[in-house]
């Protein structure tokens, strides 16, 4: 073999060797070679409530599994988000009394969709009313107010439409919160491209991506739920998601000053406090009242993350969802006195009802 065909061959394979191995950004998720101490934790160091979870058929599931999995995570009290309305409320709560009284909570739905026909404000708050009769401890408003709901014209129904306006004043006679989604996070209505943070979910969920003005731009949907809160200051309000502003806290604690009625839950935006594990630190001491945990989907193995980022100060560990995160997490290290407003003390206070003995106070 001459020295031309060697080294053509030896060209070829390396070439074959670089295109066999091809792969897209999808696909690359490399290991880090990064030692650093750390190690995962897996029960929280105190015990915690989720004030947002979702169980869809509480009314009729057998609650032993869930339980059995709460205790492994140190979660003593799960608010069930789900609890929707009416019969279905009365029997989740029935088979909360019957089997775990002091571990479940629900919260009450409602359907917005026909809002300013006659007679629907008042059929609404009176069903409101007698779910909490029923058990219900707060209201859950899903991102289909703003985004999907249609008053009686057929118009999207704004968050902080005026007919809605006795709803949240029977919260706030009641003594109830109110938890709400508004809107999903702001890159989803940006223009899809390398620029965009979340290119990689929107990559991979195409049906998240909106338009510009689709149904309305993020920013009005946003500006409406703040207006809704500063027209109710006697009714309680749980902003989920951090509000969509866990990326830009110090607008966050802006808004948290501006308007002393609003708190706010943790939930599916652990990948951005643990990329900022200085700056959040700072935001949970300076915010510690106003905070409270909460997950979001029921995946007990996707909780170990938030007690690594909130309890540890370890370094560069990985999160568990590439594709809302393709960095790495940081510990925040909080203070035990935080760590129990935000697991445990903020919810006892804010929410109703709930078995304070399951708690070292």
């Amino acid at each position: 073999m001459n020295k031309r065909t060697t080294l053509f061959l030896a060209s070829f394979f390396i070439t074959f060797s670089f295109l066999a191995q091809d792969i897209s950004f999808e696909d690359y998720n490399p290991k880090s070679t990064l030692v650093v101490p750390g190690k995962v934790i897996k029960r929280a160091k105190f015990p915690f409530i989720d004030i947002h979870g979702h169980q869809y058929r509480m009314a009729t599931q057998d609650l032993a599994p869930v339980v059995a999995a709460m205790d492994t995570l140190n979660m003593q009290i799960m608010v069930n988000l789900s609890g929707r309305s009416g019969d279905a409320l009365k029997q989740a709560v029935a088979n909360i009394k019957n089997n775990y009284p002091n571990r479940f909570v629900v919260f009450a739905n409602i359907d917005f969709n026909g809002a300013g026909a006659p007679g629907w404000i008042e059929k609404t708050v009176a069903q409101l009313k007698e779910d909490v009769k029923q058990g219900a401890r707060g209201l859950k408003v899903y991102k289909s107010l703003g985004m999907y709901n249609k008053d009686v014209d057929g118009k999207r129904l704004a968050v902080d439409d005026d007919h809605l306006a006795p709803i949240w004043e029977t919260c706030g006679a009641l003594g109830i919160p109110v938890l709400i989604h508004s809107a999903d996070p702001k890159p989803f209505w940006d223009e899809f491209n390398g620029d965009n943070e979340r290119w990689l979910e929107l990559k991979t969920h195409p049906r998240r991506k909106r338009g510009a003005n689709d149904p309305a731009p993020w920013e009005q949907i946003i500006a409406e739920q703040h207006r809704m809160f500063k027209k109710h200051p006697n009714t309680t309000f749980i902003n989920a998601h951090m509000g969509w502003f866990a990326n830009d806290l110090g607008r966050l604690g802006k808004l948290l000053d501006d308007i002393p009625n609003m708190n706010v839950g943790i939930g599916a935006i652990i990948a951005e406090l643990g990329r900022q594990p200085r700056f959040a630190k700072a935001f949970f001491i300076k915010y510690q009242n106003r905070i409270l945990f909460g997950k979001d989907s029921w995946k007990p193995e996707e909780f170990p993350t938030y007690f690594r980022v909130l309890e540890s100060a370890d370094e560069y560990f990985p999160y568990h969802k590439k594709y809302h995160a393709f960095w790495a997490m940081y510990g925040l290290d909080l203070p035990d006195e935080v760590l129990k407003k935000v697991y445990y003390k903020n919810a006892l206070r804010i929410v109703p009802g709930l078995d304070r003995s399951l708690f070292d106070e």
